[in-house]
């Protein structure tokens, strides 16, 4: 009943009377003592959180009455006596409303009527209490360690003038409050922040605010710690020999809510590292064409909630298979009708050579043939044609069928004394696979340099 009393009559209050104007009439210190003196109702003194409102009887029977003078001092302040405050210009008026006052704090007012030329004797000191600062909720609690987010929670306010929340934010760096969000009505009861950083502490309060604007004091503050990123991977390792692949492997994370690895890949150290897979295992096959290729790699583990763990602190290495080492031609020579070819090899990986031999009549007229699986350093062509010029180059083949790049190709030009004429027929070429054992003299020819090779 007395929260229905106080509405009712601060509305009446805003409706009769607006408040003193630049243009108000002001004391003029002559005091007319016939004039009608102020009185309060019986229960003329209404006072909330931030507003004293008044009632007295109606002084409209005296014609000479122009308005209402109030004066007015806090009562613990230095002030000795009441001071002019506002001008109320109409005399049929009967209520005032003051809000310009703050909460549990006590006032002390005094009321005079005035004509065009004077004043009344003073009305009694009248003493007005606001009421204590609205509280806010009564409990306040927080969720910990949410990925990204907090999920704050209170008892909504018994107070039923209550109808939004301030919910206020501030973190271990931040000197002053922020207000984060309002939450409107009083039932409500939870509030999610997101958008947070990672194992950071971030601080909460709450404000109720009521119908007509009163916010309350603070509630207590309460902390939160947002989860901590996964654990970083631990002990990458990739593979620098192996044919056409790099295997990278690591050891397996510890952490509960494990969902998967994503493993990240790039060409160069500083590169840009493209997502190539997303595994439950804790190896990673790259198949990869070329042979000598470097490529970059890191890898993350991502928990039930997303997280994903740093991954930018280390790149482990990892190359395929290079080629072997291409051998060294030694010399070529005539011996009878045949060519001899032999080189030099010491790459253990070497398991046999490929001997690539070009003849070539004229710029139009050529073949090409390959001589594998030569397993000595010695090469015996045994079809030598007179006037011919031959170009020969070796490569060296390990036991995965990797190549080496081609030796310095060495060129021999028959005389016409030299090889055998091959009589003219169509023919498919064959590709010899004997282990050439005889081993002979290196006899630099007329048409190879030593210098070249």
């Amino acid at each position: 009943m007395k929260l229905w009393t106080l509405t009712t009559f601060l509305t009446v209050s805003i409706l009769t009377f607006s408040g003193c104007v630049a243009t108000s009439p002001k004391p003029k210190g002559v005091v007319d003592s016939t004039l009608p003196i102020v009185t309060l109702t019986d229960h003329g003194v209404f006072t909330d959180m931030k507003a004293v409102g008044f009632e007295w009887n109606s002084v409209m029977a005296d014609s000479r009455v122009e308005g209402i003078y109030v004066y007015k001092k806090e009562v613990n302040s230095k002030d000795k006596a009441n001071k002019f405050y506002d001008t109320i210009e109409n005399r049929f008026v009967t209520h005032y409303l003051d809000s310009n006052v703050k909460p549990q704090t006590e006032y002390s007012y005094v009321f005079k009527t005035y004509t065009k030329n004077a004043e009344s004797v003073p009305s009694r000191e009248i003493f007005a209490k606001t009421l204590p600062a609205l509280q806010s909720v009564s409990w306040i609690h927080v969720l910990q360690e949410m990925p990204r987010s907090a999920k704050i929670l209170w008892r909504p306010h018994t107070n039923e003038i209550v109808q939004n929340y301030i919910i206020e934010r501030k973190t271990l760096a931040d000197d002053k409050w922020k207000e984060l969000a309002v939450v409107k009505g009083r039932l409500n009861a939870e509030y999610i922040d997101k958008g947070l950083k990672d194992s950071h502490v971030y601080k909460y309060r709450i404000r109720s605010v009521t119908y007509n604007d009163i916010t309350s004091a603070p509630s207590k503050e309460v902390k939160v710690l947002t989860k901590a990123l996964p654990a970083s991977v631990e002990n990458i390792v990739a593979s620098t020999d192996l044919a056409k692949k790099i295997i990278l492997t690591w050891e397996k994370t510890r952490i509960k809510d494990f969902t998967t690895y994503n493993v990240y890949k790039a060409s160069s150290i500083d590169g840009s590292y493209n997502l190539v897979k997303s595994t439950k295992n804790t190896e990673f096959i790259d198949n990869v064409d070329k042979d000598g290729q470097d490529y970059f790699y890191r890898v993350s583990v991502v928990d039930t909630d997303a997280l994903e763990s740093r991954n930018d602190e280390k790149s482990i290495h990892g190359k395929t298979l290079t080629r072997p080492v291409t051998p060294s031609l030694v010399g070529v020579k005539m011996i009878g009708d045949n060519i001899e070819i032999n080189w030099k090899s010491t790459d253990p990986r070497v398991k046999s050579f490929v001997v690539e031999k070009v003849r070539k009549k004229s710029w139009v007229d050529s073949q090409t043939e390959e001589f594998v699986d030569i397993r000595g350093k010695v090469f015996v062509d045994t079809k030598i044609e007179p006037k011919m010029t031959y170009y020969y180059k070796v490569y060296s083949v390990d036991a995965y069928s990797i190549r080496s790049e081609a030796s310095m190709e060495v060129k021999f030009t028959t005389k016409a004394n030299q090889g055998k004429v091959v009589p003219v027929k169509k023919h498919s070429v064959q590709s010899p696979k004997k282990t050439i054992e005889e081993k002979s003299v290196v006899i630099p020819m007329d048409d190879f340099s030593m210098s070249d090779l």
